[in-house]
């Protein structure tokens, strides 16, 4: 691992990470957190040290909007 990502590693433990409160009990679940630069963390709660998305805003309000509005509901059936 190189230096600057053993760094960015240690900065996402300080994330404020959150998950839904309709997440399970075995979870099974999405968090995410807001970054200073403005963009949105996510990554699995079952691997906290695993692998980090980073999102912009606009791209998370699309994908909130699109889960608001049902479009992804087909993956949960």
């Amino acid at each position: 691992m190189s230096e600057n990502q053993h760094e960015q590693r240690e900065s996402v433990q300080d994330y404020a990470w959150r998950k839904s409160t309709f997440s399970n009990a075995s979870g099974n679940c999405v968090e995410v957190a807001a970054v200073a630069d403005g963009s949105v963390a996510v990554r699995n709660s079952r691997d906290p040290h695993g692998a980090v998305l980073h999102y912009t805003r606009p791209e998370i309000d699309a994908f909130i909007r699109g889960a608001k509005a049902g479009e992804f509901d087909y993956l949960t059936r």
